[in-house]
């Protein structure tokens, strides 16, 4: 999905890929396939920067 957003490295809004990850975020092997977390990862069309968020900050 493409969409128009503002990039800290551009300094101005510009077009981004945007697309949904799952990371997993424990540390244990035993415990990984139950800590897959939603991340919204962006990419600017223009300079490259990519960013992810955590999308359920519960």
């Amino acid at each position: 999905m493409e969409s128009v957003e503002a990039c800290e490295q551009c300094l101005r809004e510009t077009p981004h890929q945007v697309s949904i990850e799952l990371h997993t975020e424990s540390p244990k092997n035993t415990n990984s396939e139950f800590s897959h977390e939603p991340y919204r990862v962006t990419t600017c069309l223009e300079c490259g920067e990519t960013t992810s968020q955590r999308v359920n900050n519960a």
